[in-house]
C-alpha cells in the first residue's frame, strides 16, 4: 500500500511539472516570431501534453480517482516559468529560451528524482525513465539553440 501511494505521489508531482511546461512552451510560441521556434515550442508543450496524459493513465489504472490535471500553484517549475512573460513582452529569443531552459532545468531534475524513489512501480519507472530522455533531449536543444541566438 505504501509503494503504491508512493508511486501516484510521484506521478502526480510529474503531472503538474509537465503541465507547467506544457503552459511554458505554449506561452514561448506565442512570444516568438521565428517560425522554426515557435513550431518547436507548440511541439514540445504538445509532448508535454501527451507525457502528463500518459501518467494520468497510469494513476487511473493504479486506481487513483483523480489524477493531477492542472500544473503547481508554487513550486520550482512555477518559479522557474515566471519569468518567461517578461521575456515574451520583449520579444526576446534569446531571452524566451534562457527562460525556457531555466524550465527544463527543473523538469529534468524532477524527472531524476523520480526515478531515485525506491519503491515505484516497474512499468511506471518504465514510462519515467523513457520520458525522462526525451525531456534531456528537449533541454539540450534549447540549451543549444539559446547558445547560438545573439542577445
Amino acid at each position: 500500500m505504501a509503494q503504491l501511494k508512493e508511486t501516484i505521489s510521484t506521478i502526480n508531482d510529474l503531472i503538474e511539472t509537465l503541465k507547467d511546461g506544457q503552459e511554458g512552451f505554449r506561452q514561448a510560441a506565442e512570444g516568438v516570431e521565428d517560425p522554426e521556434l515557435k513550431s518547436l515550442f507548440n511541439e514540445f508543450s504538445l509532448q508535454r501534453s501527451r507525457f502528463a496524459g500518459e501518467l494520468q493513465s497510469q494513476a487511473v489504472a493504479l486506481g487513483e480517482s483523480k489524477p493531477e490535471d492542472s500544473g503547481s500553484a508554487a513550486g520550482a517549475m512555477h518559479r522557474a516559468w515566471i519569468n518567461l512573460k517578461s521575456a515574451i513582452a520583449k520579444n526576446d529569443d534569446h531571452a524566451i529560451l534562457a527562460e525556457c531552459e531555466r524550465g527544463e532545468d527543473s523538469a529534468v531534475k524532477e524527472y531524476l528524482e523520480a526515478m531515485e524513489e525506491e519503491n515505484l512501480a516497474e512499468p511506471v519507472r518504465e514510462i519515467i525513465s523513457r520520458q525522462y530522455a526525451e525531456v534531456q533531449n528537449a533541454h539540450d536543444r534549447i540549451k543549444q539553440l539559446r547558445d547560438t541566438t545573439v542577445t
